[in-house]
């Protein structure tokens, strides 16, 4: 076997190992059980899977297609497992890696960088989404949104495959009504300022100030109006949606600007810094007193100092005329964090920004700085030692920080689990609990369940369970 071959073995290896170490963390620090949003699933669509008038509704658009059908498979093969729903979130990280391995063995990225690249991928700051198997579909559309942006890569750079056009046409639609819900809003914008940029430099290039080889394609406003006209629909289906946000103080961003002026950059800099260090440890070490609000404030403002340096190589090297796909994470990453802050300040808190749950929106931009210094250190050469240093020091430090967030995540493992096994043994006995016995342990239901809508709701959905011989009480 020659050594470019064991070469573009790794790139396929090293995923497997992320994503076989991902499953290898779920088994210990989880067990079959639902909670939180399972309940509301449970309640919605459980026993009668096949019902038409559950999925027909008004906002069908928005209700991810595909967790229907996989719901019915869960139902019908393995007995509603919540813990078949985080195997294929593990399974569509893995693929997210596959599609960055393609990337990287494409653009000849070398593999220390891509092992890096990995080591964030499947970094254990995601652990909140990794053990709610119902988010298993937002991990695919995820890998679904990279592969696409890796398509539009290689058409831009004239090394297209067989299809790559029709995939552009066709991909948006699959994806953006089909499983990435309201995630398709930072995958749409990025994809349409994408091609914007594509066709403009296109028609400057037919103008004589650019290489002849990629002249105007006019093309590129097809793709455009592919990815446009899905992501209307679905902002159309999403208008007739009801939405409850419980903890939301109803008050608007200007009262709360006008009153708390600082809300904005606090919120925003503490998700950058989430991403350098797990937002949970922050969160401890600010209780704890070790690390002030500034402090963890001062962390997100030198992630943001990396996306600038990335923005500033993207352009100084002019990475855009062959490959897009660096700043195309950049733009997405960038744009998941204003994302989350123009849908969460309605909470009103600042540490909301340090979710787990976020951890796989924001690493967006993290895989494109990490991305641009790949394919910038060489290009730097020796002429620029500051840069290349400064360079060195930002992904050391994501490379320990995330490192000791996933070192700090397995030393949490088993108390998770042995939370899950509390819910397990409970759910049990809560079909046959009395309304009294309900509603005196009511506070303590809702806190193991993570479900606030009421404990009869949480009673209702593990009657449907028992009657149907499913998760927990499977036979």
């Amino acid at each position: 076997m020659n050594t470019e071959r064991k070469r573009t073995m790794l790139y396929w290896a090293i995923p497997l190992l992320g994503a076989a170490f991902c499953l290898w963390y779920v088994k210990n620090a989880t067990c079959d059980v639902v909670y939180s949003d399972y309940i509301r699933l449970v309640n919605s669509y459980l026993p009668d899977i096949y019902n038409p008038k559950k999925f027909f509704v008004p906002d069908i658009l928005t209700r991810i297609p595909i967790n229907y059908l996989c719901r019915i498979v869960n139902v019908e093969l393995f007995g509603f497992s919540v813990t078949l729903e985080r195997v294929l979130g593990v399974v569509s990280l893995g693929l997210a890696g596959w599609v960055f391995g393609s990337y990287c063995i494409c653009r000849r990225v070398g593999l220390g960088w891509f092992a890096l690249l990995m080591a964030v991928m499947f970094s254990l700051n995601k652990w909140e989404m990794l053990t709610n198997g119902s988010g298993w579909s937002h991990f695919f559309a995820f890998a679904c949104f990279y592969y696409h942006e890796l398509v539009l890569d290689r058409v831009w750079a004239g090394v297209e495959k067989k299809g790559d056009r029709v995939r552009l046409m066709a991909l948006p639609w699959l994806i953006i009504l089909g499983t990435s819900g309201p995630y398709c809003a930072i995958y749409a914008v990025t994809l349409l300022l994408s091609y914007g940029f594509c066709f403009l430099r296109g028609y400057q290039r037919r103008r004589g100030s650019g290489p002849a080889s990629k002249a105007w394609d006019i093309r590129y406003l097809a793709y455009m109006a592919c990815t446009l006209i899905p992501l209307l629909l679905y902002i159309w289906s999403n208008s007739m949606a009801v939405e409850e946000h419980a903890g939301a103080t109803g008050r608007s961003l200007g009262v709360i600007l006008a009153e708390n002026p600082t809300f904005l950059v606090r919120f925003l800099l503490k998700s950058f810094a989430g991403m350098l260090i797990g937002g949970e440890e922050l969160k401890q070490w600010m209780e704890a007193g070790a690390l002030s609000n500034s402090m963890c404030c001062l962390i997100g403002l030198f992630v943001v100092c990396g996306y600038l340096l990335a923005l500033w190589l993207n352009l100084r090297c002019r990475l855009y005329e062959t490959t897009l796909m660096p700043m195309m994470l950049l733009v997405g990453g960038g744009l998941n964090h204003v994302l989350i802050f123009a849908s969460r300040y309605i909470f009103e808190q600042d540490n909301y920004a340090l979710s787990s749950r976020y951890a796989l929106q924001f690493q967006v931009g993290i895989l494109g700085i990490l991305l641009t210094f790949a394919l910038t250190w060489k290009l730097e050469g020796r002429g620029r030692p500051l840069v290349r240093s400064l360079m060195a020091v930002f992904c050391l430090a994501i490379l320990l920080g995330n490192g000791y967030t996933t070192y700090r995540e397995l030393k949490k493992a088993p108390s998770r689990e042995a939370r899950f096994e509390e819910k397990a043994a409970l759910a049990l006995e809560i079909p046959y609990m009395t309304k009294e016995e309900l509603e005196a342990r009511a506070d303590e239901l809702e806190c193991i369940y993570e479900y606030r809508k009421g404990v009869d709701q949480i009673q209702k959905a593990f009657r449907i369970l028992l009657d149907n011989h499913l998760n927990i009480f499977r036979q």
